[in-house]
């Protein structure tokens, strides 16, 4: 770190609040996310897309769930109260307002930002995980695990939709 600082050195209360942080951003990206997806599966033409966005929107709200528990298990609620860089990803780089002449250009920035996504996910969840075992939060490791296993799952249905799609 900039300071010199390792995270043997902080406290309890600073890497509470680092975990909080990340899982608030977490938690709102998935919200914003599931709020969208019925435009995305909408928007989308491909009938395999279409399957695998409503097989993801029931990954998601059981996700949302899990980060529910999260949050009870260690007595916080969640706060919106930062920017949150997934829910810009969501609303600026799906760019659905935007019309497309080719649909393939719809299916596959939903398949490449959803993917994206998923990885963002994967690498939050890992790091919510380590979080979690400086802080002795070992109710929530499964949870966490189970959201991460999910997002990678997802992220390679995608690729296989994406294979199927353009080969």
């Amino acid at each position: 770190m900039a300071n010199g600082t390792t995270l043997s050195h902080l406290d309890n209360d600073v890497l509470k609040r680092v975990f909080i942080h990340h899982l608030n951003r977490l938690y709102f990206g998935k919200c914003y996310l599931n709020a969208q997806l019925d435009n995305l599966i909408e928007k989308a033409s491909f009938s395999a897309l279409k399957l695998g966005l409503q097989e993801f929107a029931d990954d998601l709200k059981k996700q949302i769930s899990r980060m529910h528990e999260i949050y009870q298990l260690i007595n916080e609620a969640p706060s919106d109260e930062n920017c949150n860089p997934i829910k810009s990803i969501v609303r600026d780089n799906f760019c659905l307002d935007e019309p497309q002449s080719l649909t393939i250009v719809t299916d596959t920035d939903i398949i490449l930002y959803v993917q994206m996504l998923e990885h963002i996910n994967i690498t939050a969840c890992s790091m919510l995980k380590n979080l979690s075992v400086l802080l002795n939060f070992d109710n929530i490791d499964q949870l966490l695990t189970e959201c991460g296993d999910e997002s990678a799952d997802n992220a390679h249905l995608f690729n296989l939709i994406t294979t199927e799609y353009i080969g």
